[in-house]
């Protein structure tokens, strides 16, 4: 006679069955990542914490916190679902959240009161959506732009938008710059209270020219994946570090499609990286820097990723899903 286990049928757990039925209900994600000028109020962050939990069709894969660099940065993804005859997006979760944790930052976050070691220009200071799954670029610009007319129109922001959500694909840098983003205007390596004029050198693409100095401005954009990796060099002179910063970047000629940024960070200067991993590794751009910094008699520490990766964030986000389900 047959063990009695022999003539059962095995079934799937009912969360393994809740993640494969949202995805085969869903092909389309998107990913935002929202960066506030923030980190040190507590009043504030637990305000924003709960907005990001108000709907549990929309997971926070990971929370970023930097008390000195007073920034927190939430990753969150989504569904989203496009229109069957035009297959143009039409609806995602992901919007009404967003709006509901930017609302909770404007009302516990003053810009004036605001300092620390991260440029920022906006309380609600970046977002950036990148397509997951079966979503298409087109689908992220889609997305970033409802988000955008929704600060500028209903919250009464100026808002830039960059790179595949800007009409010439203007990079969030070149905005930046014209902004004078990267100028600390405080102890030479700080930013405090509100950086922008009352009225704007450059128009934004949506929201009023008049900038609130309590709640500044945004900035909204919609590019391929990028790795957030920071290299901390055990040295105070950010000068130097400025340097090496340069030769790392894509835009002073090194590596292809970094983005980096010396940031005074205690008793070291870190070099603040985004970097596209379909193009650059972590492990290229630890090399550089330990290459170079070496030439300048600096001693660099191993880096370290800020965020979750691409290859585990869509599965991440079916497992919270469907465990809320």
């Amino acid at each position: 006679m047959e063990p009695d286990h022999a003539n059962k049928v095995l079934s799937s757990p009912p969360a393994l069955e809740a993640k494969d039925n949202l995805s085969m209900m869903h092909s389309k994600f998107i990913c935002c990542k929202l960066y506030i000028s923030e980190s040190r109020n507590t009043m504030a962050i637990d305000a924003i914490d709960s907005a990001a939990r108000s709907d549990p069709q929309v997971a926070v894969l990971s929370k970023f916190e930097d008390c000195l660099y007073n920034r927190v940065r939430y990753t969150l993804v989504s569904y989203i679902v496009n229109d069957s005859s035009t297959d143009e997006l039409i609806y995602s979760p992901i919007r009404k959240v967003l709006m509901a944790m930017m609302e909770s930052a404007f009302s516990t976050i003053n810009l004036e009161l605001h300092s620390g070691a991260h440029p920022r220009m906006g309380v609600n200071d970046d977002l950036s959506f990148h397509p997951l799954g079966q979503a298409t670029m087109e689908d992220a610009v889609r997305l970033a732009k409802l988000v955008a007319s929704d600060i500028g129109n209903d919250l009464q922001v100026p808002v830039f938008l960059y790179a595949a959500a800007h009409p010439t694909g203007k990079s969030v840098g070149a905005i930046r710059r014209e902004l004078g983003y990267y100028r600390p205007n405080y102890m030479g390596s700080q930013w405090s209270g509100s950086m922008l004029p009352d009225v704007l050198p450059i128009s934004p693409d949506e929201g009023p020219s008049n900038v609130s100095s309590e709640r500044g401005a945004t900035t909204v954009g919609a590019t391929p994946f990028l790795e957030n990796y920071n290299v901390p060099i055990l040295s105070k002179d950010v000068a130097a570090v400025r340097r090496i910063t340069r030769s790392v970047s894509g835009r002073g000629g090194g590596l292809p499609s970094v983005q980096a940024l010396a940031l005074f960070h205690g008793d070291c200067t870190e070099i603040a990286c985004l970097l596209d991993p379909d193009h650059v590794s972590a492990y290229q751009v630890q090399t550089v820097v330990e290459q170079i910094a070496a030439d300048q008699g600096l001693e660099v520490e191993k880096g370290y990723f800020t965020d979750i990766t691409k290859d585990r964030m869509l599965d991440k986000y079916l497992k919270i899903a469907s465990t809320a389900d």
